[in-house]
Protein backbone atom coordinates (compact mmCIF):
# COMPACT_ATOMS: atom_id res chain seq x y z
CA UNK A 1 0.00 0.00 0.00
CA UNK A 2 1.00 3.47 -0.79
CA UNK A 3 0.67 6.69 1.46
CA UNK A 4 -2.18 8.94 -0.63
CA UNK A 5 -1.09 12.00 -2.95
CA UNK A 6 -2.70 15.30 -1.10
CA UNK A 7 -3.89 17.59 -4.22
CA UNK A 8 -4.99 21.06 -3.15
CA UNK A 9 -7.36 22.61 -6.14
CA UNK A 10 -9.85 21.08 -7.76
CA UNK A 11 -8.89 23.29 -10.95
CA UNK A 12 -7.87 21.99 -14.27
CA UNK A 13 -4.28 21.42 -12.65
CA UNK A 14 -5.60 19.85 -9.72
CA UNK A 15 -7.94 17.52 -12.00
CA UNK A 16 -5.43 16.55 -13.92
CA UNK A 17 -2.95 15.77 -11.57
CA UNK A 18 -5.40 13.94 -9.43
CA UNK A 19 -5.98 11.77 -12.59
CA UNK A 20 -2.68 11.18 -13.37
CA UNK A 21 -1.24 10.14 -9.61
CA UNK A 22 -4.83 8.08 -9.58
CA UNK A 23 -3.76 6.07 -13.12
CA UNK A 24 -0.51 5.01 -12.08
CA UNK A 25 -2.10 2.86 -8.69
CA UNK A 26 -1.95 5.71 -6.17
CA UNK A 27 -4.15 6.63 -4.16
CA UNK A 28 -5.36 10.52 -3.90
CA UNK A 29 -6.70 13.29 -1.47
CA UNK A 30 -8.24 16.00 -3.53
CA UNK A 31 -9.33 18.91 -1.77
CA UNK A 32 -11.51 21.85 -3.25
CA UNK A 33 -12.47 24.65 -1.20
CA UNK A 34 -15.83 25.42 -3.08
CA UNK A 35 -18.96 25.36 -2.15
CA UNK A 36 -18.10 26.38 1.02
CA UNK A 37 -15.53 28.88 0.08
CA UNK A 38 -15.43 30.51 -4.24
CA UNK A 39 -13.46 32.88 -5.52
CA UNK A 40 -14.39 35.94 -7.02
CA UNK A 41 -14.40 34.23 -11.16
CA UNK A 42 -15.94 30.86 -10.03
CA UNK A 43 -19.86 30.35 -10.72
CA UNK A 44 -20.15 26.79 -9.99
CA UNK A 45 -18.78 24.11 -7.34
CA UNK A 46 -17.76 22.06 -10.64
CA UNK A 47 -14.22 20.40 -10.75
CA UNK A 48 -12.18 22.15 -13.94
CA UNK A 49 -14.47 24.82 -14.19
CA UNK A 50 -13.30 26.98 -17.38
CA UNK A 51 -14.02 30.93 -15.48
CA UNK A 52 -12.62 32.47 -18.96
CA UNK A 53 -12.72 32.05 -22.23
CA UNK A 54 -14.23 28.65 -23.43
CA UNK A 55 -10.96 27.94 -25.64
CA UNK A 56 -7.94 26.35 -25.31
CA UNK A 57 -6.48 27.93 -28.66
CA UNK A 58 -5.49 26.15 -31.73
CA UNK A 59 -5.68 23.01 -32.44
CA UNK A 60 -3.04 22.83 -35.12
CA UNK A 61 -0.14 20.31 -34.35
CA UNK A 62 1.73 20.64 -37.09
CA UNK A 63 2.46 24.56 -36.62
CA UNK A 64 1.46 26.22 -33.63
CA UNK A 65 2.99 24.94 -29.81
CA UNK A 66 -0.14 25.19 -28.02
CA UNK A 67 -1.52 22.93 -30.76
CA UNK A 68 1.58 20.44 -30.38
CA UNK A 69 0.96 20.44 -26.49
CA UNK A 70 -2.27 19.30 -27.34
CA UNK A 71 -1.29 16.40 -28.87
CA UNK A 72 1.54 15.45 -26.36
CA UNK A 73 -1.18 15.50 -23.58
CA UNK A 74 -3.49 12.99 -25.59
CA UNK A 75 -0.30 10.76 -25.95
CA UNK A 76 0.21 11.11 -22.41
CA UNK A 77 -3.15 9.89 -21.13
CA UNK A 78 -4.38 13.66 -20.48
CA UNK A 79 -8.05 13.78 -18.66
CA UNK A 80 -8.29 17.07 -19.87
CA UNK A 81 -7.68 16.95 -23.24
CA UNK A 82 -9.83 13.71 -23.45
CA UNK A 83 -12.91 15.85 -22.07
CA UNK A 84 -12.30 18.80 -24.43
CA UNK A 85 -12.49 16.62 -26.91
CA UNK A 86 -15.82 14.73 -26.32
CA UNK A 87 -17.06 18.33 -25.59
CA UNK A 88 -15.58 20.64 -28.44
CA UNK A 89 -17.88 22.99 -30.18
CA UNK A 90 -17.51 24.66 -33.79
CA UNK A 91 -14.47 27.24 -32.99
CA UNK A 92 -12.61 27.48 -36.43
CA UNK A 93 -8.74 26.27 -35.95
CA UNK A 94 -9.40 26.51 -32.20
CA UNK A 95 -10.54 23.65 -30.05
CA UNK A 96 -13.21 25.61 -28.26
CA UNK A 97 -15.52 23.09 -25.43
CA UNK A 98 -19.21 23.33 -23.98
CA UNK A 99 -17.53 24.92 -20.41
CA UNK A 100 -20.79 23.38 -18.69
CA UNK A 101 -20.35 19.86 -20.11
CA UNK A 102 -17.08 20.04 -20.02
CA UNK A 103 -16.41 20.48 -16.11
CA UNK A 104 -19.86 18.13 -15.52
CA UNK A 105 -17.83 15.39 -17.27
CA UNK A 106 -14.30 16.09 -15.60
CA UNK A 107 -16.52 16.49 -12.01
CA UNK A 108 -18.13 13.02 -13.00
CA UNK A 109 -14.61 11.34 -14.44
CA UNK A 110 -13.09 12.25 -10.84
CA UNK A 111 -15.52 11.17 -8.53
CA UNK A 112 -16.33 7.68 -10.13
CA UNK A 113 -12.33 6.49 -9.93
CA UNK A 114 -12.02 3.98 -7.29
CA UNK A 115 -8.81 5.55 -6.45
CA UNK A 116 -9.76 9.38 -6.13
CA UNK A 117 -11.22 11.13 -2.92
CA UNK A 118 -12.86 14.36 -3.15
CA UNK A 119 -12.95 16.53 0.03
CA UNK A 120 -14.51 19.67 -0.17
CA UNK A 121 -12.96 22.03 2.42
CA UNK A 122 -10.41 24.62 2.36
CA UNK A 123 -7.04 24.20 2.83
CA UNK A 124 -5.82 27.51 4.66
CA UNK A 125 -2.31 26.61 5.96
CA UNK A 126 0.74 24.47 4.78
CA UNK A 127 -0.36 20.84 4.58
CA UNK A 128 0.61 18.90 7.80
CA UNK A 129 3.41 16.46 7.96
CA UNK A 130 1.62 13.55 8.41
CA UNK A 131 -0.42 14.38 4.72
CA UNK A 132 3.28 13.01 3.10
CA UNK A 133 3.55 14.56 -0.60
CA UNK A 134 1.14 17.30 -1.82
CA UNK A 135 0.62 18.94 -4.81
CA UNK A 136 -0.69 22.96 -4.52
CA UNK A 137 -2.87 23.43 -7.62
CA UNK A 138 -4.94 26.04 -6.34
CA UNK A 139 -4.45 28.23 -9.07
CA UNK A 140 -3.90 31.92 -10.11
CA UNK A 141 -6.86 32.49 -7.88
CA UNK A 142 -5.02 31.14 -4.34
CA UNK A 143 -7.01 31.92 -1.61
CA UNK A 144 -5.03 34.72 1.08
CA UNK A 145 -4.54 32.60 3.87
CA UNK A 146 -3.17 29.82 1.61
CA UNK A 147 -1.43 32.76 -0.31
CA UNK A 148 0.39 33.85 2.92
CA UNK A 149 1.25 30.42 4.82
CA UNK A 150 3.14 29.79 0.96
CA UNK A 151 4.70 32.95 1.36
CA UNK A 152 5.78 32.60 4.68
CA UNK A 153 7.51 29.72 3.76
CA UNK A 154 9.37 30.53 0.67
CA UNK A 155 10.34 33.91 1.76
CA UNK A 156 9.49 35.27 -1.28
CA UNK A 157 7.08 38.35 -2.33
CA UNK A 158 4.20 37.14 -3.66
CA UNK A 159 3.90 38.14 -7.45
CA UNK A 160 0.93 39.12 -9.08
CA UNK A 161 -1.06 40.27 -12.13
CA UNK A 162 -4.42 41.01 -13.44
CA UNK A 163 -6.15 38.79 -15.83
CA UNK A 164 -9.65 39.61 -16.98
CA UNK A 165 -12.91 37.96 -18.49
CA UNK A 166 -14.89 38.49 -21.68
CA UNK A 167 -19.15 39.02 -21.95
CA UNK A 168 -20.79 36.48 -23.20
CA UNK A 169 -23.87 37.20 -25.17
CA UNK A 170 -27.04 35.45 -25.53
CA UNK A 171 -27.39 34.31 -29.33
CA UNK A 172 -31.05 34.92 -29.95
CA UNK A 173 -30.34 38.81 -29.28
CA UNK A 174 -27.66 39.16 -31.99
CA UNK A 175 -29.07 40.57 -35.08
CA UNK A 176 -27.90 38.18 -37.77
CA UNK A 177 -28.65 41.17 -40.49
CA UNK A 178 -25.62 42.47 -39.96
CA UNK A 179 -23.60 39.83 -38.25
CA UNK A 180 -22.25 37.00 -40.65
CA UNK A 181 -20.73 33.26 -40.06
CA UNK A 182 -16.74 32.89 -41.28
CA UNK A 183 -13.48 31.53 -39.63
CA UNK A 184 -10.63 33.63 -40.33
CA UNK A 185 -9.86 32.59 -44.04
CA UNK A 186 -12.31 30.01 -43.96
CA UNK A 187 -10.10 27.68 -41.63
CA UNK A 188 -12.67 25.08 -40.55
CA UNK A 189 -10.44 22.99 -37.76
CA UNK A 190 -11.59 20.36 -35.36
CA UNK A 191 -15.18 20.13 -35.48
CA UNK A 192 -15.44 22.95 -37.53
CA UNK A 193 -17.03 24.30 -40.69
CA UNK A 194 -15.01 27.36 -41.77
CA UNK A 195 -17.83 29.40 -40.77
CA UNK A 196 -17.93 28.67 -36.66
CA UNK A 197 -17.42 32.70 -35.54
CA UNK A 198 -19.79 35.11 -35.96
CA UNK A 199 -18.50 39.08 -37.53
CA UNK A 200 -19.47 42.56 -36.73
CA UNK A 201 -18.34 44.99 -38.99
CA UNK A 202 -17.68 48.60 -38.33
CA UNK A 203 -16.92 51.79 -40.24
CA UNK A 204 -13.94 54.07 -39.44
CA UNK A 205 -16.84 56.24 -37.85
CA UNK A 206 -18.18 53.60 -35.82
CA UNK A 207 -14.67 52.56 -34.70
CA UNK A 208 -13.64 55.63 -33.69
CA UNK A 209 -17.14 56.62 -31.43
CA UNK A 210 -16.04 53.04 -30.24
CA UNK A 211 -12.63 53.73 -29.13
CA UNK A 212 -13.56 56.94 -27.32
CA UNK A 213 -16.36 55.05 -25.58
CA UNK A 214 -13.87 52.95 -23.84
CA UNK A 215 -11.17 55.66 -22.89
CA UNK A 216 -14.05 57.58 -21.60
CA UNK A 217 -15.73 54.49 -19.89
CA UNK A 218 -15.73 54.46 -16.01
CA UNK A 219 -13.31 51.31 -14.93
CA UNK A 220 -13.50 49.21 -11.63
CA UNK A 221 -11.83 50.84 -8.89
CA UNK A 222 -8.73 49.06 -7.49
CA UNK A 223 -8.42 48.38 -3.91
CA UNK A 224 -5.53 49.31 -2.16
CA UNK A 225 -3.37 46.23 -2.21
CA UNK A 226 -3.65 45.73 -6.07
CA UNK A 227 -2.16 48.90 -7.13
CA UNK A 228 0.25 48.92 -9.53
CA UNK A 229 -0.38 44.99 -10.02
CA UNK A 230 0.91 44.37 -13.84
CA UNK A 231 -1.14 43.47 -16.70
CA UNK A 232 -0.27 40.05 -18.62
CA UNK A 233 0.03 41.82 -22.02
CA UNK A 234 -1.60 38.37 -23.86
CA UNK A 235 -4.73 39.11 -21.94
CA UNK A 236 -5.10 43.26 -21.91
CA UNK A 237 -8.50 44.67 -20.75
CA UNK A 238 -9.54 46.26 -23.95
CA UNK A 239 -10.12 49.35 -22.48
CA UNK A 240 -6.23 49.12 -21.85
CA UNK A 241 -5.35 48.34 -25.25
CA UNK A 242 -6.86 51.18 -26.34
CA UNK A 243 -5.21 53.64 -24.22
CA UNK A 244 -1.73 52.10 -25.60
CA UNK A 245 -3.40 53.72 -28.98
CA UNK A 246 -6.17 54.11 -31.23
CA UNK A 247 -5.34 52.06 -34.01
CA UNK A 248 -3.93 49.00 -31.33
CA UNK A 249 -7.25 47.38 -31.35
CA UNK A 250 -7.57 46.76 -35.47
CA UNK A 251 -4.04 44.71 -34.60
CA UNK A 252 -5.55 42.99 -32.18
CA UNK A 253 -8.83 41.25 -31.76
CA UNK A 254 -10.37 43.70 -34.00
CA UNK A 255 -7.97 43.38 -37.10
CA UNK A 256 -10.01 43.19 -40.57
CA UNK A 257 -8.43 40.71 -42.11
CA UNK A 258 -9.22 37.10 -43.71
CA UNK A 259 -12.69 38.04 -43.57
CA UNK A 260 -15.38 39.07 -46.20
CA UNK A 261 -19.00 40.91 -45.30
CA UNK A 262 -21.13 38.63 -48.04
CA UNK A 263 -23.48 41.62 -47.24
CA UNK A 264 -21.74 44.14 -48.62
CA UNK A 265 -18.67 42.29 -50.51
CA UNK A 266 -16.80 45.09 -52.04
CA UNK A 267 -16.20 46.85 -48.67
CA UNK A 268 -13.97 46.00 -46.41
CA UNK A 269 -14.60 46.51 -43.03
CA UNK A 270 -12.17 49.06 -40.92
CA UNK A 271 -12.74 46.81 -38.16
CA UNK A 272 -13.88 43.67 -36.92
CA UNK A 273 -15.41 42.35 -33.74
CA UNK A 274 -15.70 38.60 -33.73
CA UNK A 275 -17.87 36.14 -31.45
CA UNK A 276 -17.14 32.65 -31.05
CA UNK A 277 -19.73 29.52 -30.09
CA UNK A 278 -19.63 29.30 -25.85
CA UNK A 279 -21.67 25.97 -25.56
CA UNK A 280 -22.99 22.95 -27.48
CA UNK A 281 -26.17 24.55 -28.44
CA UNK A 282 -24.88 27.24 -29.65
CA UNK A 283 -27.28 29.38 -27.32
CA UNK A 284 -24.52 31.64 -26.18
CA UNK A 285 -21.25 33.62 -27.87
CA UNK A 286 -18.50 34.79 -26.20
CA UNK A 287 -16.77 38.19 -27.37
CA UNK A 288 -13.27 37.06 -28.91
CA UNK A 289 -10.70 38.85 -26.82
CA UNK A 290 -12.87 41.33 -25.14
CA UNK A 291 -11.81 41.06 -21.28
CA UNK A 292 -12.19 44.28 -19.60
CA UNK A 293 -12.38 45.96 -16.72
CA UNK A 294 -15.41 48.09 -17.56
CA UNK A 295 -18.08 48.64 -14.73
CA UNK A 296 -20.95 46.16 -16.21
CA UNK A 297 -23.12 49.37 -16.87
CA UNK A 298 -20.98 50.70 -18.68
CA UNK A 299 -19.78 47.45 -20.29
CA UNK A 300 -23.51 47.16 -21.63
CA UNK A 301 -23.39 50.61 -22.52
CA UNK A 302 -20.30 50.43 -24.83
CA UNK A 303 -20.53 47.10 -26.01
CA UNK A 304 -24.17 47.62 -27.91
CA UNK A 305 -22.47 50.34 -29.75
CA UNK A 306 -20.79 47.12 -31.74
CA UNK A 307 -23.13 46.66 -34.84
CA UNK A 308 -25.17 43.25 -34.67
CA UNK A 309 -24.78 43.90 -30.76
CA UNK A 310 -27.35 46.72 -30.38
CA UNK A 311 -29.68 44.82 -28.55
CA UNK A 312 -27.59 42.42 -27.08
CA UNK A 313 -28.44 40.58 -23.77
CA UNK A 314 -25.52 39.26 -21.75
CA UNK A 315 -25.66 35.87 -20.08
CA UNK A 316 -22.33 37.18 -17.61
CA UNK A 317 -20.25 40.66 -18.37
CA UNK A 318 -16.89 41.10 -17.78
CA UNK A 319 -14.60 40.89 -14.92
CA UNK A 320 -11.54 41.45 -13.29
CA UNK A 321 -9.44 39.13 -11.13
CA UNK A 322 -6.06 38.87 -9.34
CA UNK A 323 -3.62 36.32 -10.53
CA UNK A 324 -0.73 35.04 -8.00
CA UNK A 325 2.21 33.22 -8.90
CA UNK A 326 5.42 32.42 -7.44
CA UNK A 327 8.65 32.60 -8.13
CA UNK A 328 9.13 29.39 -10.09
CA UNK A 329 13.22 29.35 -10.95
CA UNK A 330 13.97 30.28 -7.83
CA UNK A 331 12.03 28.24 -5.45
CA UNK A 332 10.91 24.81 -7.44
CA UNK A 333 13.18 21.91 -8.74
CA UNK A 334 13.22 20.07 -11.86
CA UNK A 335 10.13 18.29 -10.76
CA UNK A 336 8.33 20.99 -9.39
CA UNK A 337 9.23 20.17 -5.44
CA UNK A 338 9.42 23.28 -3.19
CA UNK A 339 13.31 23.17 -2.74
CA UNK A 340 12.90 24.42 0.69
CA UNK A 341 10.11 21.66 1.83
CA UNK A 342 10.59 18.53 -1.04
CA UNK A 343 7.40 16.86 0.07
CA UNK A 344 5.51 19.95 -1.92
CA UNK A 345 4.83 20.06 -4.97
CA UNK A 346 3.33 23.31 -7.25
CA UNK A 347 1.02 22.56 -10.24
CA UNK A 348 -0.58 25.03 -12.80
CA UNK A 349 -0.93 28.47 -13.16
CA UNK A 350 0.53 29.28 -9.88
CA UNK A 351 4.04 27.84 -10.99
CA UNK A 352 3.91 30.87 -13.52
CA UNK A 353 2.44 29.29 -16.80
CA UNK A 354 -0.54 30.92 -18.47
CA UNK A 355 -3.49 29.26 -20.13
CA UNK A 356 -6.03 26.30 -19.41
CA UNK A 357 -3.79 23.97 -21.48
CA UNK A 358 -0.82 24.94 -20.30
CA UNK A 359 -2.00 24.85 -16.50
CA UNK A 360 -3.40 21.17 -17.31
CA UNK A 361 -0.06 20.31 -18.23
CA UNK A 362 1.83 21.09 -15.19
CA UNK A 363 -0.63 19.70 -13.62
CA UNK A 364 -0.12 16.51 -15.51
CA UNK A 365 3.40 15.89 -15.04
CA UNK A 366 3.26 16.96 -11.07
CA UNK A 367 0.84 14.22 -10.94
CA UNK A 368 3.17 12.12 -12.61
CA UNK A 369 6.51 12.99 -10.55
CA UNK A 370 4.20 12.63 -7.45
CA UNK A 371 3.24 8.70 -8.47
CA UNK A 372 6.57 7.76 -9.52
CA UNK A 373 8.39 9.40 -6.07
CA UNK A 374 5.49 7.17 -4.25
CA UNK A 375 5.83 3.99 -6.16
CA UNK A 376 9.79 4.14 -6.56
CA UNK A 377 9.80 4.43 -10.35
CA UNK A 378 12.03 6.08 -12.63
CA UNK A 379 10.72 9.07 -14.21
CA UNK A 380 13.00 11.23 -16.52
CA UNK A 381 12.00 14.83 -17.29
CA UNK A 382 10.58 15.07 -21.37
CA UNK A 383 12.83 16.30 -23.38
CA UNK A 384 13.14 20.08 -23.55
CA UNK A 385 12.88 20.01 -27.65
CA UNK A 386 9.00 18.79 -26.73
CA UNK A 387 6.40 21.55 -25.73
CA UNK A 388 5.57 19.98 -22.37
CA UNK A 389 9.48 19.73 -21.77
CA UNK A 390 10.03 23.45 -22.70
CA UNK A 391 7.19 24.52 -20.88
CA UNK A 392 8.66 22.75 -17.36
CA UNK A 393 11.92 23.89 -18.33
CA UNK A 394 10.62 27.81 -18.53
CA UNK A 395 9.09 27.26 -15.19
CA UNK A 396 11.48 25.61 -13.50
CA UNK A 397 14.96 27.33 -14.25
CA UNK A 398 14.51 28.17 -18.20
CA UNK A 399 14.25 32.01 -17.27
CA UNK A 400 17.42 32.82 -16.46
CA UNK A 401 20.17 35.56 -17.26
CA UNK A 402 23.62 35.26 -17.19
CA UNK A 403 25.26 38.30 -15.79
CA UNK A 404 27.65 39.38 -13.33
CA UNK A 405 26.82 41.08 -9.79
CA UNK A 406 28.56 41.41 -6.30
CA UNK A 407 28.36 38.21 -5.29
CA UNK A 408 31.23 37.10 -7.65
CA UNK A 409 34.79 36.94 -8.41
CA UNK A 410 36.02 40.05 -10.46
CA UNK A 411 35.86 39.12 -14.05
CA UNK A 412 32.87 35.85 -12.93
CA UNK A 413 29.84 35.35 -14.41
CA UNK A 414 27.14 34.65 -11.93
CA UNK A 415 24.01 33.05 -13.24
CA UNK A 416 20.33 34.88 -11.34
CA UNK A 417 17.34 34.54 -12.07
CA UNK A 418 16.11 37.43 -13.74
CA UNK A 419 12.47 39.00 -14.18
CA UNK A 420 9.54 36.16 -13.95
CA UNK A 421 6.53 36.42 -15.98
CA UNK A 422 4.14 34.18 -16.48
CA UNK A 423 4.39 32.57 -19.97
CA UNK A 424 2.03 30.31 -22.40
CA UNK A 425 3.80 27.89 -24.41
CA UNK A 426 5.34 29.19 -27.69
CA UNK A 427 8.46 28.54 -30.03
CA UNK A 428 10.09 30.85 -28.34
CA UNK A 429 10.81 28.15 -25.30
CA UNK A 430 11.91 25.28 -27.46
CA UNK A 431 15.91 25.17 -28.01
CA UNK A 432 17.30 26.23 -31.50
CA UNK A 433 17.68 24.12 -34.51
CA UNK A 434 20.81 22.84 -35.45
CA UNK A 435 20.38 22.83 -38.90
CA UNK A 436 19.84 25.56 -41.87
CA UNK A 437 16.71 25.42 -43.27
CA UNK A 438 16.90 24.92 -46.39
CA UNK A 439 14.00 24.36 -49.80
CA UNK A 440 13.70 20.98 -52.12
CA UNK A 441 16.44 22.28 -54.24
CA UNK A 442 18.94 23.04 -51.53
CA UNK A 443 18.47 26.97 -51.10
CA UNK A 444 18.32 28.49 -47.95
CA UNK A 445 14.78 29.88 -46.89
CA UNK A 446 13.94 33.35 -46.42
CA UNK A 447 10.91 35.38 -45.09
CA UNK A 448 7.92 33.64 -44.32
CA UNK A 449 8.93 30.20 -46.26
CA UNK A 450 11.69 29.55 -43.44
CA UNK A 451 8.88 30.89 -40.33
CA UNK A 452 6.65 28.01 -41.85
CA UNK A 453 9.61 25.69 -42.32
CA UNK A 454 10.91 26.06 -38.86
CA UNK A 455 7.38 25.90 -37.10
CA UNK A 456 7.43 22.38 -38.76
CA UNK A 457 10.55 21.31 -38.07
CA UNK A 458 10.41 22.24 -34.31
CA UNK A 459 6.58 20.15 -34.53
CA UNK A 460 8.73 17.10 -36.13
CA UNK A 461 11.49 17.07 -33.90
CA UNK A 462 9.26 17.28 -30.99
CA UNK A 463 6.98 14.13 -32.37
CA UNK A 464 10.21 12.20 -32.72
CA UNK A 465 11.82 13.30 -29.27
CA UNK A 466 8.58 12.61 -27.11
CA UNK A 467 7.90 9.07 -28.58
CA UNK A 468 11.47 8.14 -27.91
CA UNK A 469 10.39 9.03 -24.62
CA UNK A 470 7.42 7.61 -24.20
CA UNK A 471 9.17 4.14 -25.38
CA UNK A 472 11.02 4.41 -21.78
CA UNK A 473 7.89 4.98 -19.71
CA UNK A 474 5.10 2.47 -18.91
CA UNK A 475 2.28 3.17 -21.43
CA UNK A 476 -0.18 5.86 -20.11
CA UNK A 477 -3.01 5.14 -18.93
CA UNK A 478 -6.35 6.64 -21.22
CA UNK A 479 -8.14 9.87 -20.69
CA UNK A 480 -11.33 7.70 -20.28
CA UNK A 481 -13.97 9.92 -22.33
CA UNK A 482 -16.90 10.54 -19.94
CA UNK A 483 -19.64 8.57 -20.76
CA UNK A 484 -22.25 10.84 -18.56
CA UNK A 485 -23.18 14.26 -19.28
Amino acid sequence: MTNPVHIIGGGLAGSEAAWQVASQGVPVVLHEMRPDNSSPAHKTDGLAELVCSNSFRSDDAGTNAVGLLHQEMRALGSLIMAHADAHQVPAGGALAVDREGFSQSVTAAIGAHPLITVVREEVKDLPPEDWGQTIIATGPLTSQALADAVQGATGEGALAFFDAIAPIVHADTINRDIVWAQSRYDKAGPGGTGADYLNCPMTQEQYEAFVDALLAGEKTDFREFEKNTPYFNACLPIEVMAERGRETLRFGPMKPVGLTNPNNPLVKPYAIVQLRQDNASATLYNIVGFQTKLKYGEQTRILRMIPGLENAEFARLGGLHRNTFINSPRLLDRTLRLQARPRLRFAGQITGCEGYVESAAVGLMAGRFAAAEETGASLPLPPRTTAIGALLDYITGGHVSVDADDDGAEGEAVSKPSSFQPMNVNFGLFPPLTEALRSEDGKRLRGSAKALARKQALTTRARRDLASWLATLSAPAPGCPPEGP
